[in-house]
């Protein structure tokens, strides 16, 4: 069975064909450059592009970069501000005519890594955070996901969220090494570790292809992998999130 599967990042959209018996993309993955601003009917309009790409009129699976309940935006994440109270499902389907099951982008990467990747057949809690744009989280338990955590908006000692102060897109803005960046994450892990007490830590988002420049500045009582799936975990977990809602 195969299932579209995109995943709306703050620099990117990315979408491919999945198999999700195997997770395997079975067509070359296409990107999109987020729009400037990345308003509803701006980010619809890629969508729309991407389904037209494939030549999609099956359901699609989505992981998107906010905080959701029961497919309605929270807030508008690092998006934009309007994304606040929409509903994202209904207005892509509006958009495109096909069925979309929208998942937070984490969640997503995390239900690949647990499918397929670093957190096969791993028992007890298993946390995937992915370092990007902002941090976003996704934690299991005996393969079970809880859905819809945030624990990148963590408040660290400043008073500020975690995510301000060691995302990726915070290395970048400060200029920082991968060294000071790998110090930075050591606190974050370290905090993570105590209040979670997880078995493991699975580093996913584009900073997954690097983790061995910074991981040797984190020391945390706790195994941390990067993701197997690395930056298309995201893409084959929506497509699995759409497969569960179809069954």
């Amino acid at each position: 069975m195969e299932i579209l599967g995109i995943d709306v990042g703050g620099t990117g959209i990315k979408a491919a064909i999945v198999s999700v018996e195997t997770g395997a993309l079975s067509a070359e993955k296409k990107r999109i450059p987020t729009p400037r601003p990345a308003t509803p009917e701006a980010v619809a309009k890629v969508i729309h592009k991407l389904v037209k790409h494939f030549k999609w009129d099956g359901p699609v699976g989505c992981g998107f970069p906010t905080p959701l309940h029961h497919g309605k935006c929270l807030s508008g994440g690092n998006l934009h501000e309007d994304w606040n109270g929409v509903n994202v499902s209904q207005l892509f389907k509006n958009e495109t005519g096909n069925e979309f099951t929208v998942v937070n982008d984490a969640d997503a990467a995390g239900i690949a890594e647990i499918n397929f990747g670093a957190g096969k057949d791993k028992k007890g809690v298993v946390i995937m955070i992915t370092l990007g744009t902002g941090i976003g989280s996704a934690i299991f338990l005996d393969g079970k996901l809880l859905p819809n955590t945030e624990f990148g908006h963590l408040y660290n000692w400043h008073g500020d969220s975690f995510e301000s102060y060691a995302a990726d897109s915070a290395r970048k803005r400060e200029k920082l090494s991968q060294k000071k960046w790998g110090k930075r994450l050591d606190k974050y892990f370290n905090h993570l570790n105590f209040i979670l007490s997880p078995d493991l830590i699975i580093i996913g988002g584009g900073a997954s292809k690097r983790v061995h420049k910074f991981i040797h500045k984190i020391e945390v009582d706790t195994a941390i992998v990067p993701a197997e799936a690395e930056n298309e975990a995201g893409i084959i977990g929506a497509a699995m999130a759409a497969k569960f809602e179809i069954k």
